[in-house]
Formats: C-alpha cells, sequence, structure tokens
C-alpha cells in the first residue's frame, strides 16, 4: 500500500537548514515494515524528518527518528507556531497569507526602493538587483548582481523577492550564493507527489512552505529558482506581472518529459565527446592529423562529420544536420559561419589546407563507378567498329596534333597539302568515340549525366572514364587511329570550295604543344611545309570571316597548374598565352571551318544536330576603333553581344564568327554534345535514321547545358582561387601591369593584370584613361574569401 503525509505542508527541510548532506533519511516499506536507509532525498516515498531533536555526545550531532504519525503531528504543530511568528514578526519582513484565492494570491507586488527582484537583462540572462527610483512614468532603475545600475522595464521583471524590504545592494552576492548552495531540484518530485494527488496549484511562496517550511524571504527565492528552472514537473497556469500560479503535470507528461531529458543528457555527453575529438585532432601535428576515413568509423561520429561539412559548403539536408553543426561550433567557441566551419575541418586534417568546397557544393562526381569502369573496359575488349568497312585510309597524310602540354586526351589533328591548281586542302580529323560507345548504353548515360570534361588546376575529371577515353578513344601519335575526317578544299579567298565528311583510319605524326608549333612556324623548315600551308589556310580564313562581318576578339588566357594540391603549400604553376599566338590562331580557325562544314553538311541532309548561332545586328565595330586592339577592345565588344543561340532542325547564324551555321564537332571525348553531333552524322554516313529527333536533342541539351554551365562556373571559381593563391604567395613589393578595361565608378575601375590574366579592379590616379597600362601592387590576397586588394604605385 502506498502511505503519503496528509498535510500538504509537510516539511521537507528549510532553507537555512544544514545542507542535506549533513541529513540520513530512511524509506518506510510497509509490505516488511522494515527501514531501508539512503544518503539522498531521492525516494518517492514521503520522508520526514525533524531537526529540533539534537543530541550532543562527545560533540557530535545525530538525529532521532520518530514513527511517521508523530512527525506529522509534531510538524503540524511546528507549522502553527511558526505561522503565528510570521504574522506578528517585524524585522523587515512582510507575511503573506497562503488562504487567499487565486486572484489575491496573483496580486502583483509592488515595486518599491529598496524591493529585491529577479529581471530578464537579455534573451540569455537573468539577473538579480534591487530597486533603485523610479525612471519615467513606468521604468525602474536598478542595482544588479554586477554592480551595474540600469533602467529596466516593468515586464522585464520575473519575481520580486517577498518579505523584504531596503535590501543593502553589496549583500546580493551573499544571497544568490545562499541560494544556490541550498538548491535541491529532487525536492520538487516530492512536493509533485503531493500536489498531482490533491490536484492542487500553488503559488512560490506556497511551494516555499511545502518544501522549506517557511516563506522567509530566501526560502521564497529558492522555490522560485527551482520552478522556474524546473523542465520536468510543474507547469505555469497563470500569470500576473511577476507573479505565477504552478500546477503539477500529469504522470504520463512527466514520463515523456523524463525521457526527452534522458536522451538530451545523453546527446549532451555524445557531442562533448565529439568536442573533445576536435579538440584533440586540432592540437596535433599536421602529419599526425587521424585520417579522413577515421571520421567515419563510428555512426554517431559520422553523423556529426558530415553535418559540420554539410554546414561548411551550405548543404545542410535538413534543419536536423544545421542545428547540429551549429551546436558543434558553440561548444568549440566558435562563430556559427560557413567559414568557421570550413577552418574546423580544416585544422582538423579532415579538409586539405586547400580544399575546394566548390566541388561538393555542386555535386561534381570526381570518379567513375566500379559498373561504368567495367563497362568501359569490355567496350575495348570486345566492341565491334561497324563502319570498318568504309573508313577512308589516310595513313599516308602527315598529321600534326597541337594542344596545351598537359592535355590528357587528344579529339582533333590537322593535315594539309597545297593542290596542283594552287588551292589549298585541309583535313580535320576528329577522334571517333562513337566507334566505341553507343547511344543510350550505360557508358553513353554516364556521360550525358556529366555533360563534359572537367579541367581545373588541381585535376581533370574526365567524361568517359580514364582507360577508355586514352586507351581506346584518344588520337594517339605513331599508332593507327579511328577517326571521322572533314576535309576542305579553299578558295584563293578563304571561303570553301568543296568538302567531305568519311571515317577514316590515320596515324597522327606528331605531337605539339602551342609552344613549340609556334617555334617551327618561325623557323620556316621545308620539311615541314605542311604546317606552314595550315598556317596560310587559317590567315585566309580569318581573312574572309572578317569580310563577312565576323568580331575578332584576341586576349589573354591564362593556364594553371597545381602539383600535389592536399600539400600545405603545393607547387603552382602559372602561364599566361595570347590568344594571338599563331600556333592558337591555326588551330582556332580549323575548329571553326570544322564547325561551319558539319552544319552544311547537316543542312543538306536535313540530319538533326545542335546548331549553334549568336545575333550579331547592332554592333558596329568602328565604335570600338578608339580603343587599342586585343583585350581592352575585346571586353568592351563582348558586353555589348547577346546571348548565344541554338537550333536542332536548321543552321542559324553565327555574327560574331561571321558563319550562315556552326556545330561544335571536335571534342567529342570532351563534349557530350559533340559527340551527340558524331551520332547524328555517323548514322547518315551509314545510311541508319539519326538516332534522335529534333525534339530529343533539345531535351538533352536542356540537361546536359546545365552541368556545363556547373562546369565552367566550377573551372572559372577554382582558376581565381589558385591565381590568388599565386598572388598571395609572391613579395609585397612586386608591380603588376594593369590594362585600365573601364571605369566602374568615379575613379574605380576594371584593370586586367598582365602578368596574371585575372580582371580585378582598383582606384586609379586622375588622367589615366581606358586603354592605358598603370602599375599596381597586391594589398591583400585571401583566396577562401575571394578578396584580392590593389593600390595604384604612382610614378
Amino acid at each position: 500500500m502506498a502511505f503519503r503525509a496528509v498535510n500538504s505542508c509537510s516539511v521537507f527541510r528549510s532553507a537555512s537548514s544544514p545542507p542535506l548532506s549533513a541529513f540520513r533519511c530512511c524509506h518506510f516499506n510497509p509490505r516488511n515494515l522494515q527501514f531501508r536507509w539512503s544518503s539522498k532525498l531521492n525516494c518517492r516515498s514521503p520522508v520526514l524528518w525533524h531537526k529540533h531533536r539534537v543530541s550532543r555526545s562527545g560533540g557530535g550531532r545525530f538525529y532521532y527518528l520518530y514513527s511517521i504519525v508523530e512527525s506529522v503531528v509534531e510538524e503540524l504543530e511546528a507549522l502553527s507556531r511558526r505561522k503565528k511568528v510570521f504574522a506578528t514578526a517585524k524585522m523587515g519582513m512582510v507575511g503573506m497569507s497562503s488562504d487567499d484565492g487565486t486572484e489575491d494570491k496573483l496580486m502583483n507586488r509592488t515595486l518599491e526602493k529598496g524591493r529585491l527582484l529577479e529581471f530578464k537583462k537579455d534573451s540569455e540572462r537573468v539577473l538579480l538587483a534591487v530597486a533603485q527610483r523610479p525612471d519615467g512614468k513606468k521604468n525602474w532603475m536598478v542595482f544588479d548582481q554586477n554592480g551595474v545600475t540600469s533602467s529596466i522595464k516593468p515586464q522585464q521583471v520575473t519575481y520580486i523577492v517577498p518579505g523584504v524590504e531596503n535590501f543593502e545592494q553589496t549583500e546580493i552576492a551573499d544571497f544568490i550564493k545562499k541560494a544556490e548552495d541550498n538548491l535541491d531540484p529532487s525536492l520538487l518530485e516530492f512536493a509533485w507527489l503531493e500536489l498531482l494527488e490533491q490536484n492542487k496549484a500553488v503559488t512560490t511562496e506556497e511551494l516555499a512552505e511545502m518544501i522549506f517550511g517557511s516563506t522567509e524571504p530566501l526560502d521564497s527565492y529558492c522555490a522560485h529558482l527551482l520552478l522556474s528552472r524546473d523542465e520536468l514537473y510543474f507547469t505555469v497556469l497563470q500569470t500576473k506581472g511577476s507573479r505565477s500560479f504552478y500546477g503539477p503535470r500529469p504522470t504520463d507528461q512527466v514520463e515523456e518529459l523524463q525521457r526527452k531529458k534522458l536522451a538530451k543528457e545523453a546527446a549532451e555527453k555524445e557531442l562533448q565527446e565529439f568536442v573533445e575529438l576536435l579538440k584533440s585532432a586540432k592540437a596535433m601535428p599536421s602529419k599526425s592529423k587521424p585520417p579522413k576515413s577515421s571520421w567515419a568509423a563510428e555512426e554517431k561520429t559520422r553523423h556529426k562529420i558530415e553535418s559540420l561539412e554539410s554546414y561548411a559548403i551550405d548543404a545542410c539536408k535538413d534543419d536536423e544536420q544545421r542545428k547540429t553543426a551549429g551546436m558543434i561550433l558553440k561548444a568549440m567557441g566558435l562563430v556559427r559561419t560557413t567559414s568557421s566551419a570550413v577552418n574546423l575541418l580544416i585544422d582538423i586534417g579532415y579538409f586539405p589546407r586547400h580544399v575546394n568546397l566548390d566541388l561538393q557544393k555542386f555535386n561534381i562526381r570526381t570518379y567513375h563507378s566500379d559498373e561504368i569502369i567495367a563497362a568501359a573496359e569490355s567496350l575495348l575488349l570486345g566492341a565491334s567498329d561497324p563502319d570498318e568497312v568504309d573508313r577512308k585510309n589516310l595513313t599516308h597524310l602527315k598529321v600534326y596534333a597541337i594542344d596545351v602540354d598537359e592535355a590528357d586526351e587528344l579529339d582533333d589533328a590537322l593535315s594539309a597539302t597545297r593542290l596542283s591548281d594552287g588551292r589549298i586542302k585541309i583535313w580535320i580529323h576528329v577522334a571517333d568515340p562513337a566507334r566505341f560507345v553507343q547511344p543510350g548504353s550505360i557508358v553513353d548515360r554516364e556521360a550525358m549525366d556529366r555533360g563534359t570534361s572537367i579541367f581545373l588546376p588541381t585535376a581533370t575529371y574526365p567524361m568517359f572514364p580514364e582507360k577508355l577515353a586514352m586507351n581506346g578513344m584518344s588520337l594517339k601519335q605513331g599508332e593507327i587511329c579511328n577517326a571521322v575526317t572533314v576535309s576542305v578544299v579553299l578558295h584563293s579567298d578563304g571561303s570553301i570550295a568543296e568538302y567531305s565528311v568519311e571515317n577514316s583510319i590515320i596515324k597522327p605524326t606528331y605531337m605539339l604543344t602551342y609552344e613549340s608549333a609556334s617555334e617551327l612556324l618561325s623557323l620556316n623548315l621545308e620539311e615541314e611545309a605542311e604546317l606552314k600551308v595550315l598556317s596560310e589556310a587559317a590567315t585566309l580564313r580569318l581573312a574572309w570571316r572578317r569580310q563577312q562581318g565576323a568580331i575578332d576578339m584576341p586576349s589573354l588566357e591564362t593556364r594553371i597548374k597545381v602539383a600535389n594540391p592536399e600539400d600545405l603549400d603545393p607547387e603552382i604553376n602559372l602561364y599566361v598565352e595570347n590568344q594571338d599566338n599563331p600556333a592558337m590562331r591555326l588551330v582556332s580557325e580549323m575548329m571553326i571551318l570544322c564547325g561551319e562544314v558539319i552544319a552544311t553538311f547537316g543542312s543538306r541532309n536535313n540530319i538533326p544536330l545542335p546548331y549553334r548561332g549568336q545575333p550579331q545586328t547592332n554592333i558596329d565595330v568602328s565604335a570600338f576603333a578608339h580603343l587599342p586592339e586585343g583585350p581592352v577592345r575585346s571586353s568592351a565588344i563582348v558586353r555589348t553581344m547577346r546571348a548565344a543561340e541554338i537550333d536542332f532542325s536548321k543552321p542559324i547564324r553565327h555574327g560574331i564568327l561571321g558563319i550562315s551555321g556552326y556545330v561544335q564537332f571536335t571534342s567529342p571525348i570532351r563534349r557530350y554534345l559533340d559527340l551527340v553531333a558524331h551520332y547524328q552524322v555517323k548514322a547518315f554516313l551509314r545510311g541508319d535514321s539519326p538516332p534522335y529527333s529534333h525534339g530529343q536533342l533539345e531535351g538533352i541539351a536542356s540537361t546536359v547545358n546545365i552541368n556545363i554551365k556547373l562546369a565552367k562556373r566550377l573551372s572559372s571559381l577554382s582558376h581565381r582561387y589558385w591565381v590568388l593563391e599565386y598572388l598571395r604567395r609572391q613579395p609585397k613589393e612586386n608591380r603588376y601591369r594593369a590594362l585600365i578595361l573601364r571605369f566602374i565608378k568615379d575613379r574605380i575601375a576594371a584593370l586586367l593584370l598582365v602578368e596574371v590574366g585575372l580582371q580585378a579592379s582598383a582606384w586609379v590616379s586622375l588622367g589615366a584613361e581606358i586603354g592605358d597600362e598603370v602599375q599596381v601592387r597586391v594589398v591583400d590576397a585571401h583566396p577562401r574569401d575571394d578578396v584580392l586588394s590593389l593600390k595604384e604605385i604612382i610614378q
């Protein structure tokens, strides 16, 4: 059977009594009528003990245990005596009655000088203070526990300690200490049990009377603290001003809250353990930090590190991840920002110092799955060539493949000769990946999902698995290679006289970089007459296109390669090339020529293709004649250009290139839409229907172009990051040439740093004009924050 004290004011202990550790309580078990001793008040059975019967023996102190009935009777008598004393006591205290109705009980206390009060300083702090004087009609000036005098509004007051007049400011700290020392949240459980059985609500002072046997100021404030901090047993039923009425929560609600509390405590412990791991890893030397894989060894750790990583790249899946990351950063003493998360992950060795966050933000796939790799390797071993019997043998031609020196795969190569009638014939050989990959196959779908190969200063992420691209598709020096060859005969003015498109076999003779090709051209070697013919053809084509309205916009192109990017200070190699370079001009003209031929071929044979165009109707090039040729003029013209267009049924004029139609065809290993053009053209050459209709091509292009835009943005951001890192490392006294491209506002100009090919902005002095060259130095460069500060050097 259960047993409770029948009086709701049973005294558990007083705030002015000795601390709980000085006492021992017994638990009454009615089933076996035995007493079980406990050193803590954590029982649900009623615990009644009395402090007034004290016996001293040998200087020691101990307490007599009474029967339950005797204890109850004695406590009731003591309570009656105390009420009489409180009713007549002066001593600066004001007595209270607990017999009033609810409205009387909630009667707000008047704030007067010398009153001790608690107020809400801000969203996180609650302070104790003494009222000083009114401040206007409603506000009060108070002196708080921190020694600060401030004005507070009535709604900031959370509690006025009863029974206090003329409280001394110097005693606030001592009062708080006594209150904190005497708080025991377990007392609330006993009060909750008693009040729940009686279905009764209480004020703060009534609870103080119940658990401390007193409504003295200290006891009342202790009861207030217990209630205001309680999250389990009581809920506020009614509030008026700074006074509240509290009721016991239902048992099931308390049990649920207890479960949540335990779960919260476990989560907090788990969080603290994780924070200790972070601190430990952060303190380790760079070479000793735990590997990234170790953070995923346990589920609870993996969840937290993933939350932090998602927060760092601003890609949290839900509010829970965001909340978890925020708690981690707060526990580490860091502000809750993405940069704080990034720096923390770098400090623990999870991210390398120069981590490319955009790779993760854009969800770029940096590897091919095992399934795709296996499918690609099977193509290398067993794929048949559907065009084998129709391939034209062109292995007798001298073939030049010209590209950047770090190119991983080669898509195109060139041949040329001068015919007996003096005209020039050109062969543009394009790698033939469609010899391996069929539309709709698993490898094709993977290439479509990627849309393009991605070229970054730190790595290349190919559209096709590397082994297939390099060993099967790419053109190789001195080896027999399958290709699709576009041959063109030019008129003397550079226009197209005749052309053909056919499957072929070639044997590349030279693999040249732009630098080595330019050098061979400058040497004018007799044995390399074919290269000279190619250069002559490029000159003819450029002149002809200009006559057709083409706008020539040569500019600077920066190439940057980073070796060992995960090192703390990786090696950065930066090259700036002028696109007016003879070899670059040669290759560019031949690629444009190939695109024009494929557009014409597709139009004449009604082949659906991604025909590209760029309207150019209002650009008057003469309006830019006053600007210096090169990057300055090109920059001004680009700002007036309209967006490119694409059609899938017929060619559209490409005004900037000065040609009637254009199809990208020369990079099928790197660009998916080039591969699609190969599918369409090769099907026609075999006599088959093209695999895709106009509408299907439009759907494919809309998907692919999204990924292409992401890849371009990623490449641009990565390129800029490493140029800024390059500048950050240079001596501060370095000077850089800067071309003024335009003025942004007042004397703030858009500049092109010639030595690094990077656009930036800076203030320039009076007198400097667009097209002028000034000298600047780098004041600050912060790659992670994309900050570059320049200052002009005044001569």
